[in-house]
């Protein structure tokens, strides 16, 4: 009797909790939910790779591919491919889709924008991946580049809305500026945008933002439609959400992985300076190196205070990489007050303890090249004061000065 007492209080808390999560739903479910209307009828393609999938993993090619009066014709595959069958900077290549026999056109090889050929026969194209909330994650700029190529032909993009891992409200680092507009930084937006991606998509659009992969080119305006989600708000971070994580490239493994890359990636493409953990178990979540003090790194980064952050010394060896079965050491960072947190300034923090503990180890001093930082930063000005004193206060003002007036643009576009 006791025994089924308790199973059936069990049994009741986990009814409770799980009616208690949030019901955010995407927006392939908000659209399933109004039987496809925008799609009834018209020869859909579709941009995706595997983090297109509803609340029960099932995938969106599978879903469209099933759909009632909808005809899918045609897949297209950013970096990683449409499955994720490709590792980071592979080509992917123009195949078909085994599942369904689909064409799956590649829009990370020879081409990475659509061409004419490729959207023959295509009435309206859907894009459905999951974003990570940083200019440097290339997925939002294969989404410009495929409107770009869809205004060319009067095609329709609808996008599929998804949540901001980050939240809709962090905002930092300062605009892309000529002549460093790429393909990891091709809109003028801060580093870390704070808009879902359909928000983002409605703002580019609107604002004459898609000029190409260079930022060089007349704005393109397609006829754009987004699918927005339902129960989706900007304080949520992507495990209030109560949606399964699936991850859109291979470095972005878990739910949380979006926050550190935000908070290491740029340092990460400063080669031969420090490993952050791409290649073990914990990417974008450490700081290290085979020659580093642990326990002196975090000394000196806990001695400047950074809100909301804490660091922990850690020994590993990387599984894959140039440090590949060496041990390395270094600090594992945590956010323990997220709102506090500045995500962006943990890297340059970083940067700077080194330099004061280690005057030859500097970071501009031993790397083998920097163009991608610059590429990243948006500018080469992040490099250049921060190379004559490896000072963070000599860069911060020329980091955030953006932040503001894009944070006064962006409400203009806030779907939540």
């Amino acid at each position: 009797m006791k025994k089924s007492f308790v199973s059936i209080v069990l049994f009741f808390l986990c009814v409770v909790s799980y009616a208690a999560q949030p019901a955010v739903r995407t927006g392939i479910e908000v659209l399933r939910s109004r039987n496809f209307d925008v799609l009834k009828g018209k020869r859909v393609g579709l941009v995706t790779n595997p983090s297109g999938v509803d609340r029960y993993l099932k995938s969106t090619v599978d879903i469209l591919y099933n759909a009632p009066g909808v005809e899918l014709v045609a897949l297209y595959g950013p970096e990683h491919g449409v499955r994720g069958d490709v590792y980071a900077g592979g080509k992917v290549t123009d195949t078909k889709d085994a599942a369904t026999g689909l064409p799956v056109y590649s829009l990370y090889g020879e081409t990475r924008k659509p061409t004419a050929a490729m959207l023959e026969g295509i009435d309206v194209m859907v894009y459905d991946i999951q974003d990570v909330g940083v200019r440097s994650y290339t997925f939002i700029s294969t989404l410009g580049l495929v409107m770009e190529a869809c205004a060319a032909k009067d095609i329709e993009v609808v996008v599929l809305d998804r949540p901001n891992p980050l939240g809709g409200n962090k905002i930092e680092g300062c605009y892309v500026e000529q002549p460093f507009n790429s393909f990891v930084s091709q809109y003028r937006i801060p580093y870390v945008y704070g808009l879902t991606v359909g928000e983002l998509a409605v703002m580019i659009n609107e604002e004459g933002m898609n000029r190409g992969q260079k930022g060089n080119q007349a704005p393109a305006k397609c006829k754009l439609t987004v699918i927005p989600m339902e129960g989706w708000t900007r304080d949520m971070i992507y495990e209030d959400t109560g949606l399964p994580w699936v991850l859109p490239s291979p470095n972005i493994p878990f739910k949380e992985t979006p926050m550190y890359y935000a908070s290491a990636g740029i340092c990460g493409e400063l080669y031969g300076f420090m490993n952050i953990g791409i290649g073990y178990t914990l990417p974008f979540q450490i700081f290290g190196a085979v020659w580093l003090d642990p326990d002196k790194l975090k000394e000196r980064l806990d001695s400047y205070g950074l809100p909301g952050i804490s660091f922990r010394t850690i020994w590993f060896k990387p599984f894959s990489g140039s440090q590949k079965g060496q041990l390395v050491k270094g600090l594992q960072y945590f956010f323990t007050d997220y709102e506090k947190a500045r995500l962006t300034d943990t890297q340059f923090y970083v940067i700077q303890a080194v330099a004061e503990l280690y005057p030859d180890k500097k970071a501009f001093e031993v790397i083998t090249g920097y163009g991608l930082f610059d590429k990243v930063c948006g500018t080469d000005c992040v490099r250049l004061e921060l190379a004559k004193r490896y000072k963070v206060a000599d860069i911060q003002s020329y980091w955030r000065k953006d932040e503001d007036s894009f944070r006064t643009l962006s409400q203009k576009y806030h779907i939540y």
